[in-house]
């Protein structure tokens, strides 16, 4: 049971350093862009500045000396106001009339078009800078944030993403590797299992033989034999477990009849079975009557177990367009809402003996050799639990 809330801490902790990692991410970018923003307008500021000095340079002058001052600093205004290659800018006239623009992509035809749509923009971003052309004349500038300070600000929300595709694609590979290793294991400790019954189980059949040619009570020889014809069907069910089981059409009703009435025989008289069906009942299904009937007898294992060998287990059989729904109720000690899916694990359980691959083992024969459903239905500790399986037609 620890391995798998250590194993639910690791998946909390990475999705914590995901948040964290995206959160920073986040914070550090908003911060970066909104230095870049402030730069931008200083640039575009400037740029302004530079405009208006241009618009207000001296165009008379009095001296050769003069002149080629004016010459340098124009030609220093202009350099700054062409080192803005980035930044789209609009100017406009103080009745809305569209001056100049830069850095705005536009064919001829949808040039007006395309200015007033980035001027609309424009006006809900930022407030204009005003170029003072002269005491009575001036413009209005407006620009919008550089493509690039754009990407960035959308940046940590791509990285975010890529951090949750990458939890979530390794999630899977694990699942995904975890599976393939578990199969491995149930394929090799199947055989593994079947193989080492086989001998014993021979030399039990010899032995009641021989018991036969001695005058042993016949009633002890024939329980010696129902003893060794189970042990003979648990070697079947492993052996199948290890290999891909072949499917029958059965009459689901009647191995569940079998089922129940040998577990009578090995549960405590204060344990009561109930059911919906009768043995006059006919319900076909594909199954594989050896492995199933082993999924209902785990399942009423445990529900005794968790009952304490005193209380009911209910057994409701109803079928629901193609599908047929057994219902397996106890009235134990219940299962916590955390433990729905864990329960099914292998290595999961709540009791100090046994391995824990009992509704494991149900759970694959179920879902993979009859390609149905599993799982518990409800719950509630002190009263009880249903599980339910629904199966194919």
């Amino acid at each position: 049971m620890d391995i798998y809330i250590k194993r639910r801490r690791w998946k909390f902790l990475l999705l914590m350093v995901a948040v964290i990692i995206g959160v920073g991410s986040l914070a550090y970018t908003n911060w970066l862009t909104n230095k870049m923003a402030q730069e931008e307008r200083n640039k575009v500021k400037i740029w302004a500045e530079a405009t208006t000095l241009i618009s207000n340079a001296p165009t008379q002058t009095n001296s050769p000396e003069m002149e080629a001052l004016n010459s340098n600093y124009l030609s220093f205004l202009m350099m700054v106001t062409s080192q803005n290659t980035t930044i789209p800018i609009i100017i406009i006239e103080p009745d809305g009339t569209i001056n100049s623009d830069a850095n705005i992509s536009y064919s001829t035809e949808r040039r007006d078009a395309v200015l007033a749509k980035e001027l609309k923009m424009m006006k809900k971003d930022v407030e204009p800078i005003r170029i003072d052309l002269s005491s009575t004349s001036y413009l209005l500038l407006y620009y919008r944030e550089s493509d690039i300070l754009r990407n960035l600000r959308y940046y940590p929300w791509v990285q975010l993403f890529v951090i949750i595709i990458f939890i979530v694609v390794a999630y899977f590979a694990f699942n995904a590797t975890q599976r393939a290793e578990q199969n491995q294991v149930w394929v090799g400790m199947s055989k593994e299992t079947a193989h080492q019954l086989g001998t014993p189980i021979s030399s039990l059949m010899a032995w009641i033989e021989i018991l036969k040619l001695k005058n042993i009570d016949p009633e002890l020889i024939k329980e010696f034999e129902k003893d060794t014809q189970r042990l003979e069907r648990i070697t079947e069910r492993f052996s199948k477990i290890g290999s891909k089981p072949e499917l029958l059409r059965l009459n689901l009703v009647e191995v569940l009849s079998t089922t129940v009435n040998y577990l009578k025989t090995r549960s405590s008289k204060k344990v009561i079975f109930e059911t919906s069906f009768s043995d006059n009942d006919y319900i076909e299904t594909p199954l594989n009557a050896a492995l199933f009937s082993w999924v209902i007898e785990n399942i009423c294992k445990n529900a005794i177990d968790a009952m304490g060998n005193d209380g009911t287990i209910s057994i409701i059989l109803k079928e629901k367009g193609e599908q047929v729904i057994i219902d397996i109720t106890d009235t134990g000690i219940g299962v916590a809402k955390s433990q729905f899916k864990t329960i099914f694990q292998p290595g999961f359980s709540t009791k100090k003996r046994g391995w824990g691959l009992g509704l494991s083992l149900a759970k694959r024969i179920v879902e993979i050799y009859h390609r149905g459903k599993i799982f518990i239905k409800s719950s509630e500790i002190g009263k009880g639990t249903t599980f339910r399986i629904v199966l194919n037609k």
